[in-house]
């Protein structure tokens, strides 16, 4: 057991040290002067001498090997860097917008399995009817989509037209602490979300509880006269639990993902805006720490479905030691 959770622990670090060396370097060759984001307009009026001044007050002087040393060197001590736009150190900064993120990629994230799961069992249940067909053929429009420009139709719809909801923001000035009013400015985020992803992993599931209704034992729990509710929720949907965990890790990068979009669409003060604001202004420090937290969350949720479904299932734990 020791070895598999240090094998693990291996895993994450390599990967982690590769995602941010890539990011790094890719970073500082991409186009543009960081010094727009320290010192604004007052770049235009600098002198050389001055210009060159104030790239090796920022580090920026350096190989780019070097400023790499440097910077993992300072982040083992705790040390994130200021973030050139804000003028405070990034983690004080994204502290600020990572609540906002977790909060809708919290309840995006359940409601889209949940959802999924029952639209999964609503087809398997019926198949080959029309509401199998129904579900499928709205799923399928529904997914393709695209979610910015659902967006802004239902911000042109439920917030310019009828006034019914907010198009922006994560709450109204002044009523950060109503939760009412948070629920309200998330509503039509979580549409878009919801839409976005929901019949994606419910055809997936589906599809897996399909293959298993086809199973030799359903015909057995057939003959003993099982009704087909009990053999699909306690015999198939039991079967396909490791498959469901693993296409829940799986999604958490596409969901992830997809609420860095919708938090821009709906100028939603999340990570997704400020990635969006870091790599604009060419904000080294701070689109370095977006991109390790958001990498270490998708990285750890794919050693923890592994982790569950060799709980679920032992096979596969014998599978891997093999």
């Amino acid at each position: 057991m020791k070895k598999v959770w240090l094998s693990k622990a291996f895993t994450f670090v390599v990967s982690m040290l590769i995602l941010s060396f890539v990011t790094f370097y890719v970073a500082r060759l991409a186009p543009g002067d960081p010094l727009q984001a320290f010192y604004g307009d007052r770049v235009e009026q600098m002198s050389s001498a001055e210009h060159e001044a104030a790239i090796r007050r920022l580090g920026l002087d350096a190989p780019i090997y070097v400023q790499y040393q440097r910077w993992i060197g300072n982040l083992l001590q705790g040390d994130c860097g200021i973030s050139y736009k804000y003028k405070e150190p990034a983690n004080q900064v994204i502290g600020a917008f990572l609540g906002n993120t977790l909060i809708l990629g919290g309840i995006a994230y359940a409601l889209v399995f949940i959802l999924a799961l029952l639209l999964a069992l609503c087809c398997a249940y019926y198949e080959g009817s029309w509401i199998d067909f129904l579900f499928c053929k709205l799923g399928t429009v529904a997914y393709y989509l695209p979610p910015f420009w659902l967006g802004l139709i239902l911000i042109l719809i439920f917030n310019v037209n009828l006034h019914w909801l907010p198009g922006s923001g994560a709450y109204d000035p002044g009523m950060a602490s109503d939760i009412v009013n948070r629920l309200e400015h998330m509503v039509l985020p979580l549409v878009v979300m919801i839409v976005s992803h929901v019949w994606y992993y419910a055809y997936m599931i589906r599809n897996k509880l399909l293959d298993e209704v086809r199973q030799e034992y359903v015909l057995l729990a057939k003959a003993k006269g099982l009704g087909r509710w009990e053999i699909l929720l306690r015999h198939c949907l039991r079967n396909v639990a490791p498959t469901i965990v693993s296409i829940m890790a799986v999604s958490v990068n596409h969901i992830l993902g997809g609420t860095y979009v919708v938090e821009v669409v709906f100028a939603y003060p999340g990570l997704g805006n400020l990635s969006i604001e870091s790599a604009k202004y060419h904000d080294y420090n701070l689109l370095m720490l977006i991109v390790l937290l958001t990498g270490a969350f998708v990285i750890l949720s794919g050693i923890a479905a592994q982790t569950v479904n060799e709980i679920i299932d032992p096979r596969m734990k014998v599978e891997r030691g093999v």
